[in-house]
């Protein structure tokens, strides 16, 4: 006697069938019959789950009924093992949820990469990078959440322009967003921006990024301002005075004939700045730490209780300043590539934990900012789509970081420093998850970007380990 699927009464039972209309387009017509025996009272039930098997056509043929050809063609490729159709209503499936598992067999979930340093350029700069193209680079690289720089136009020092950049993820991000304020007004580094007004609004942390501030009694208050509402200032240190070199000060500068700036330069401010946070209690994180001696004072600061935090760049750990001998502007950035010395200590710091994170600073330009002589290039290259895979290939491959560190450098350390509810495959967690495959095989090809910035030193570069695929809030934004 066949039984209801819902209740199992056997009485006043008959056959439903649930029927997807033929597909059209390009793809072969399709159509399904699913066959359920229902009693009349529990007609028109909603929410049952229905799995089914389907070829690769079939599910595209599927997704272009349900969510359109754009959605359909962008998921063709993605290697998922079930297909979960949640009914909505009865009838044809006009109400059915579309839910894809991935299959990740062989390969590593992680909690969901998070970069919390990068350059969105909008509003402003959208000739450069807009938060369309800079959050679909930053899936494209395994990063499900960024942290954005202030340095917009206009500026980030007020609650209209963090709403709009909020607005815009919302609407345009792939990844989370999440914006950082401005220090002082214009970054101009005279008047404090509205501090509790950004943070009211959704500012995580606070910076001048680009731009020191100078002004150590004007940096003491920001810090005190700050310390209310929990959350760091991110420190750009660099003395103005000392810091106008094209390059590292050193060897290789003296035999190019290009102006230097010393790691003093960088020194310097880290010192000033954390003297301050011990004054002041505040958390201070040293953005894009590049010198022996700045990691020093970092660790000697944390040995003491101060509450300083780092993160240090992919470029600062893999090149030197031997590489700008070819006069490439993509090895201009600010800091400069530094020595080998300086390298060894910031992979070392990176290892013990001075160094609390990974950073990309991805600074998109326009070509014409990066052509020209080498001095008068802008500084900044981008780094959202090729991090991961450098450091898997250049770090963990060879064993001189192990994989879980690095994970934690990428995940746990910045959501612990900027209080973000990433970071955690623990239950109840937010469902974003960076998936690597350490066998994937690729080549830096510039022009495959996603990102608008085409400017990387790493250009031709291989190697093997790679994102396979960027899970946001559970759903699939890249592979």
């Amino acid at each position: 006697m066949p039984k209801c699927i819902y209740c199992l009464r056997e009485d006043n039972v008959f056959d439903r069938d649930h029927v997807l209309p033929e597909a059209y387009g390009t793809f072969a017509p399709i159509s399904f019959v699913l066959h359920d025996m229902v009693c009349k009272p529990c007609n028109g039930e909603f929410g049952r789950t229905i799995e089914l098997s389907l070829s690769r056509d079939s599910m595209e043929a599927l997704l272009r009924f349900r969510y359109g050809t754009k959605a359909a063609s962008e998921a063709r490729d993605l290697p998922y093992r079930r297909l979960e159709l949640k009914v909505g209503q009865p009838g044809p499936w006009f109400g059915a949820t579309v839910v894809l598992e991935p299959d990740a067999t062989g390969k590593v979930v992680c909690p969901g990469f998070i970069d919390m340093h990068v350059h969105l350029r909008e509003p402003g700069f959208e000739y450069k990078e807009t938060i369309a193209s800079g959050t679909r680079a930053a899936a494209a690289g395994g990063f499900t959440a960024v942290a954005c720089m202030a340095n917009t136009f206009p500026v980030n020092d007020n609650r209209a322009v963090t709403d709009y950049i909020l607005a815009r993820a919302k609407v345009e991000g792939v990844v989370r967003v999440y914006p950082i304020g401005a220090v002082t007004r214009n970054l101009e580094g005279t008047q404090l921006a509205e501090l509790a007004e950004l943070a009211e609004a959704g500012c995580v942390a606070f910076s001048d990024d680009g731009k020191c501030v100078m002004n150590a009694e004007l940096y003491r208050r920001a810090m005190e301002y700050a310390l209310p509402f929990g959350v760091p200032v991110i420190s750009h240190a660099e003395d103005c005075d000392l810091g106008h070199g094209a390059m590292h000060e050193g060897f290789v500068s003296t035999e190019l004939g290009l102006s230097g700036q010393p790691a003093a330069a960088e020194e310097v401010m880290v010192a000033r700045d954390i003297i301050l946070a011990e004054l002041t209690g505040a958390h201070l994180h040293v953005a894009h730490i590049s010198t022996a001696g700045s990691v020093r004072l970092v660790r000697d600061a944390k040995a003491r209780g101060v509450r300083v935090t780092a993160e240090v760049t992919p470029h600062h750990l893999l090149l030197t300043d031997e590489v700008v001998r070819s006069y490439d502007s993509n090895c201009k950035m600010a800091p400069p590539l530094r020595g080998k010395r300086d390298v060894e200590a910031c992979l070392e710091a990176l290892v013990d934990g001075t160094i609390d994170c990974v950073a990309t600073d991805h600074a998109p330009h326009a070509l014409s900012e990066k052509e020209g002589e080498f001095a008068e290039a802008a500084n900044g290259i981008v780094g959202l789509e090729t991090a991961v895979p450098l450091l898997l290939d250049r770090l963990v491959r060879p064993g001189v970081l192990d994989l879980p560190t690095l994970v934690t450098r990428f995940s746990t350390g910045p959501a612990r420093l900027l209080i973000l509810p990433g970071g955690s495959l623990a239950p109840g967690a937010a469902a974003d998850i960076t998936i690597l495959d350490l066998e994937r095989t690729w080549t830096v090809d510039p022009a495959a970007f996603r990102s608008r910035g085409r400017s990387t030193p790493f250009a031709g570069f291989t190697g093997a380990g790679a994102p396979w695929m960027t899970l946001v809030g559970g759903v699939a934004v890249a592979s």
